[in-house]
């Protein structure tokens, strides 16, 4: 299968999210570099389901070092209806709505791998700090064969 076939072929999340599973801090292990995380260093996220329906973001990361100074921003993150969970819509300045979609979850939720339709974002996300090198490498197996760029991929540092 050629490369351009597999960039084009429809992205496809995992079929059902239980959200308190979910729940709690993730670390970021690596991500396609984005310019509203430039700078950032041991990045985390939170999620809280709030009784409103919604999930709580907390998003963390300290800035230029992993001692630097550190970077919050919260928001709320939307399931999208009929998604199973895997899709929800994340908004921290409104009313803008980003998708994001988790398209490789653990059983035991220990990592999520979480993108949008158009493969320009990606995050590796784990419940630890470091994450296993045997079970990094068969995400990049999987995300290669989902038709991610993974020269783009940059490993975040953590502590």
């Amino acid at each position: 299968m050629s490369t351009s076939i597999l960039s084009a072929q429809e992205l496809q999340t995992v079929p059902h999210v239980d959200l308190n599973k979910y729940a709690g801090k993730w670390y970021e292990i690596a991500a396609y570099p984005q310019r509203f995380q430039k700078g950032c260093n041991c990045t985390t996220a939170e999620y809280t389901p709030s009784d409103k329906g919604y999930v709580i973001v907390e998003n963390r990361c300290n800035k230029d070092s992993v001692t630097g100074k550190q970077a919050y921003i919260k928001g709320k993150a939307f399931v999208v209806k009929n998604s199973g969970n895997a899709k929800l819509k994340v908004q921290f300045f409104w009313p803008f709505r980003a998708k994001y979609w988790i398209i490789d979850l653990a059983d035991d939720y220990s990592y999520a791998v979480v993108s949008h339709p158009n493969k320009k974002y990606l995050w590796i996300l784990s419940r630890t700090s470091k994450m296993d090198d045997n079970i990094y490498q068969q995400i990049i197996l999987r995300l290669k064969e989902k038709g991610f760029d993974l020269s783009k991929i940059k490993i975040t540092t953590q502590i």
